[in-house]
Formats: C-alpha cells, sequence, structure tokens
C-alpha cells in the first residue's frame, strides 16, 4: 500500500479550514488516511480578507493532517466558492475538414478550448467549462460523440466563471503555507462527488452546500450538472441572528445553534429554556428554546427561498425525481430537511460524505461539514485516472500527443510564477 498515490484536498472555508487525506485501497474505493482541522479567521464568504491569518489556519489544518495520516503533505487540490463565482450557458462549435474521418478525442478537446477565449468582463477567469450534451450536423442529444462521423461538431456548455484576484489570493495563502496546488476545483462540485450518487444525478437532484458564509448549489440532470450557483448567506449569518436577537456574544450564539438549534420553531416547547452563563458576573440569562428557533426558522426560510428561486430558474424544477440533498455544516441543523420540503415540495435528505468511499468516515471526517473536502479528494483521483488512462492510449499509439486544457490553475498562474516568487520576498 506504500505505493499507492496519496491525495490531499484543501477546503478553505468562511468557518473552517479543513485538510483532508485519502489514498485508493486495492478495490478502488478511496480510503481517508486522516484529516486536519482549524478554525478560519481570515476568510468571509469564501473570499480572504487577511492573507496572514488565513496562512496560519492552512499551516494548522496541514501539520494536524500529516500527523493523523503519518504523510508528509507538499501537494493538495484545492476548492474554490464565493459570491464571486458565476454560471453561464453557452454553445459552441466547430467545423471539420474531412467527413470521412472519425470525430476523435481532439475534436473534442479543440472545441472546450475554444470555450476558454470567450470575452469575459475584466478581472474575470473561467473556471470550468462543462459540456452538457453535442450536436452533429444539427442532430441533438448525443452524449459520446467520439467514433461518429460530421462536419460541423457543436455543443452546449455549462461555464463557471471567478475573479482572478480571489483566486491568487487563495493561490498566495496556500503557496506560503508551503503547499502547491494540484488543481482549483468548485466547491460544490467537489460536495457533489462525495454525496451524490449516479441514480440521482440521473433522476435530476439539486446539491445544497450550507456552509459558514455561502451557500453553494448545483443541479444535475441525466448526470450532467446544468446549474450552478453561489448564495451569498450561510450559517454564519445565522450566529448574528442568535447574537442580535438574544443580546449574547458570538461564541455563545454559535454554540446555542450547534447543541439547541431548530430549523422548525412549532417543534419546541414553551417551556423549555436554556441559561446562557452572565458576563463578569452578572446574572445568567434564560433563553427560550421555542424564541431561539423562531430567529434561525426566519434565516433557513430566506435561505431555502434563495436556493427554491434558483431552482425555478434553472428551468429543471419539474425534472428533478430525487429532490434536494441537504450538506455543509448548515445541513446539520434539526429539522432543515423537514423545513426545507415545507417550502419546496420537494424530497430532501441529509447528504453525508460516503459515496466512492472504502468504509463511512468515522468522527469528524464522516460529517457533512467535510463534504467538500472528502470531495476534493475523489476530484483529484479522478484527474491522475484521467491522466493515467491518456497516457497510456497515447504508449499504444491510439492518441495523439497534443496536450489537453489547461486547468484553472495552470491558466492564471503559468504566466504569474515570477510575479507570487518576487512578491514572496517582500
Amino acid at each position: 500500500m506504500e505505493n499507492q498515490e496519496i491525495i490531499v484536498g484543501l477546503d478553505i472555508g468562511s468557518t473552517k479550514i479543513a485538510c483532508i487525506v485519502g489514498r485508493k485501497n486495492e478495490y478502488g474505493k478511496v480510503e481517508i488516511l486522516g484529516m486536519g482541522r482549524a478554525d478560519s479567521l481570515g476568510v468571509n464568504r469564501g473570499v480572504v480578507e487577511n492573507i496572514q491569518h488565513t496562512v496560519t489556519s492552512i499551516e494548522k489544518a496541514v501539520t494536524e493532517a500529516s500527523q493523523t495520516s503519518g504523510v508528509e503533505i507538499h501537494l493538495a487540490n484545492v476548492g474554490i466558492a464565493g459570491q464571486h463565482i458565476r454560471s453561464l450557458q453557452h454553445r459552441g462549435n466547430i467545423m471539420r475538414n474531412d467527413i470521412e474521418e472519425e470525430i476523435a478525442k481532439e475534436d473534442i478537446d479543440n472545441l472546450i478550448e475554444n470555450m476558454y477565449k470567450l470575452a469575459l468582463p475584466p478581472g474575470e477567469e473561467i473556471i470550468h467549462v462543462i459540456p452538457q450534451e453535442y450536436i452533429i450536423d444539427g442532430q441533438q442529444g448525443i452524449r459520446e460523440p467520439i467514433g461518429m462521423s460530421g462536419n460541423c461538431l457543436e455543443a452546449n456548455f455549462h461555464i463557471i466563471t471567478g475573479k482572478v484576484a480571489a483566486a491568487k489570493n487563495i493561490q498566495k495563502c496556500v503557496a506560503k503555507s508551503g503547499l502547491n496546488i494540484s488543481d482549483i476545483i468548485l466547491e460544490p462540485l467537489a460536495s457533489a462527488e462525495a454525496v451524490l450518487n449516479v441514480q440521482e444525478k440521473e433522476a435530476g437532484v439539486v446539491l445544497v452546500d450550507i456552509g459558514g458564509g455561502t451557500t453553494d448549489m448545483a443541479i444535475f440532470q441525466d448526470e450532467v450538472i446544468r446549474h450552478t450557483a453561489v448564495i451569498p448567506l450561510g450559517g454564519n449569518a445565522i450566529t448574528e441572528d442568535i447574537k442580535e436577537g438574544c443580546s449574547i456574544i458570538r461564541n455563545q450564539a454559535e454554540a446555542l445553534k450547534k447543541s439547541f438549534g431548530s430549523a422548525l420553531a412549532s417543534e419546541n416547547k414553551d417551556e423549555e429554556i436554556v441559561s446562557i452563563p452572565g458576563l463578569k458576573g452578572r446574572e445568567p440569562k434564560e433563553i427560550s428554546l421555542k424564541n431561539l428557533a423562531h430567529i434561525i426558522q426566519a434565516r433557513m426560510e430566506e435561505i431555502i427561498e434563495h436556493v427554491y428561486y434558483e431552482i425555478k430558474t434553472s428551468g429543471y424544477e419539474n425534472k428533478l425525481i430525487a429532490g434536494i440533498v441537504l450538506t455543509g455544516g448548515g445541513s446539520q441543523l434539526k429539522h432543515a430537511a423537514q423545513l426545507t420540503e415545507f417550502i419546496t415540495g420537494m424530497d430532501t435528505r441529509i447528504g453525508y460524505p460516503n459515496e466512492h468511499l472504502a468504509k463511512s468516515p468515522t468522527g469528524e471526517a464522516g460529517s457533512p461539514m467535510h463534504a467538500t473536502g472528502v470531495g476534493l479528494v475523489i476530484k483529484g483521483f479522478q484527474k491522475s485516472e484521467k491522466q493515467e488512462l491518456r497516457q497510456k492510449q497515447q504508449k499504444k499509439g491510439k492518441g495523439k500527443s497534443q496536450p489537453q486544457g489547461e486547468s484553472f490553475f495552470e491558466r492564471i498562474f503559468s504566466k504569474g510564477k515570477d510575479f507570487f516568487e518576487s512578491d514572496g520576498d517582500n
């Protein structure tokens, strides 16, 4: 097992920074070897606001993950999210010279690469280009065009963009922590790999990842991602509401939310009271759990209504047989799934990060709050397997040695390496 490839996922969130280490076992399943976690002190709503605080948190999480897994960590898949993330639909096409020659992988690569040339607002960069379906000479609904014949090859794409500055700040924090980045991956795509199965993606499902600073969502249908969105509200907004509504400090509000919080006020009795220690010798404060639930429910309803609006505007509202899967730290609130069902009318379950894993992780690693970190590890193995397959095909002479499209990280940092190295000396 010592020769097995090891993948590291680094989830830089608004509430926590988690580092998860995994490897494949002999059956092709992913084993979680260890993890580390630190409070996120320099990130707000998915965007780095304090470089040094973020670096310190990353270093703490990576050190803990290295100790628990017994692995020296130098390379990681890093998640990106935040309200600067946008998505759009676009159709692209290429004209082929020879109709007799079969459509090859190189044709698909050229079509995808053309999408990276789209004109975007200043400061934005394409993160992912995801083909949804292919069209050959007007024939629609083609999933696998390789091997077919045709002059005009078209495709409908789901394109995800983000701010270059936000990605550069993440890269800078990771570099200052002594790590290299293997790839930058959109966090809801990573979470989806950890908590959704193939049947759900085929039937139609909405992944809703309720994090600390943002709520990320992704809609799948026919095993293809159809819509993504980032809602600038999350668990931290609920904590702030509790702090204001109950006139207590933030740490007490967070503890109340985790220990006694509920998303449905009707599930609490009027006589249920919790006592909060007073500050500096003051009298303890008594708080009604029903009032606490009213505060939480109001904000959760707002978040879910935002999600439902995105579902309706996506055009797939009536095609989502598998309903909604909630994950992330916010999904651990009691009755969160029931409230979601009441508002949307869609079946809802809580997503735990156990898809594709050798066994369900225990303790913190098995919590929905670590779905993104586990998903980053899984995405890393998927990318590694594709590269290995491509190399085998090239050795057998079945594919040309034309390079694949660069990853988001490679494109925006290939020319900026000198900048980061020189800036690091300041």
